[in-house]
């Protein structure tokens, strides 16, 4: 059978005055999956996030969330959670009442035992009784995400969710989205951090300029993505540059042209995937180790500077005529 559909935009325009926030979006997200949302500011990530969480209805198009249609704003339908421009929380509070009193709020049945789980699920056991005047970015961050656990949501909606977090505080978030995902819960999340993007997300959806330029599975962005560019660092730089010069498709490229730093240890190449498979390959042949080969930006970075530059420049071209 199918995978159930949690998340069906067909069309969905939202304009604040003149400007147009989202232009006529399609989307799909499947129950189960943790899709990421990318894009450059005012692509309009934040605008389709407030329209998941209820927080604003579109003007034209189509909305279904949960099976529900969304026909007016705060309509959301029961089991959707999450929060948009950082999580509200009461400063005053130690991180236990925030959870306490949010439950009593949203009228939940978890109980303190179920709180001090949560806690714990974020990391946040041994700051539990401070106050959250005191807490960093990433600890709000994560109190945050503890929070909008408490309605057991379906759909959980969160906006830069590693924003400000430490590495224990992301192997903690991490943890618990994996986990919502294996039990059903649909996770729907916006990120600068290209990183974090390809280590959850299954699918991502690029926007620019209010429209989906991209959207599906990350193997076929990287599959329809343009040359990359790859660290390589071996047992013998020297063999290595002739062997690369002498691979068709390959091209060796300058550090400063690849934005990275000059390190003569180090060869930059640029090639598809198949054309470097067939460089390691002709490496180990020739007894040369492969020390280190990895992109100097991701293959989703990559993919987004690509495609966001080329809608601009349709888009210019379309003004110009």
């Amino acid at each position: 059978m199918d995978t159930p559909i949690a998340v069906r935009a067909r069309g969905i325009t939202k304009r604040f005055g003149d400007v147009v926030a989202l232009d006529c979006i399609d989307l799909d997200i499947a129950q189960g999956q943790i899709h990421g949302l990318v894009g450059p500011n005012g692509a309009g990530k934040t605008t389709l996030l407030g329209l998941l969480l209820g927080l604003a209805v579109a003007d034209d198009g189509s909305l279904d969330i949960l099976g529900t249609p969304i026909r007016r704003a705060l309509d959301a339908p029961d089991g959707v959670s999450g929060f948009v421009d950082g999580p509200g929380l009461y400063p005053s509070l130690t991180a236990r009442q925030n959870l306490a009193a949010l439950a009593a709020l949203h009228r939940s049945d978890e109980r303190p035992a179920g709180i001090d789980d949560m806690l714990d699920q974020v990391g946040l056991t041994d700051v539990a009784d401070d106050r959250v005047r005191g807490f960093s970015l990433g600890m709000r961050q994560r109190l945050g995400l503890a929070a909008a656990l408490l309605t057991k949501p379906r759909l959980l909606v969160l906006d830069e969710p590693s924003n400000g977090l430490d590495p224990a505080g992301k192997k903690h978030v991490h943890r618990v989205l994996n986990r919502l995902a294996t039990d059903g819960t649909t996770v729907v999340l916006s990120s600068h951090r290209m990183d974090d993007l390809e280590a959850l997300c299954s699918e991502v959806t690029i926007l620019a300029t209010g429209r989906v330029v991209f959207s599906g599975p990350l193997s076929k962005l990287s599959a329809e993505n343009r040359k990359l560019d790859y660290r390589l660092r071996t047992s013998d730089p020297e063999a290595a540059r002739q062997l690369a010069l002498d691979t068709s498709g390959l091209r060796i490229v300058d550090s400063a042209d690849a934005g990275t730093r000059a390190d003569t240890e180090v060869l930059v190449v640029r090639a598809q995937v198949p054309v470097l498979d067939e460089l390691v390959v002709r490496l180990v042949h020739a007894g040369i180790a492969v020390r280190e080969l990895a992109p100097v930006v991701s293959p989703l970075e990559a993919a987004f500077l690509a495609l966001t530059e080329r809608q601009a420049l349709t888009e210019q071209q379309e003004s110009s005529r």
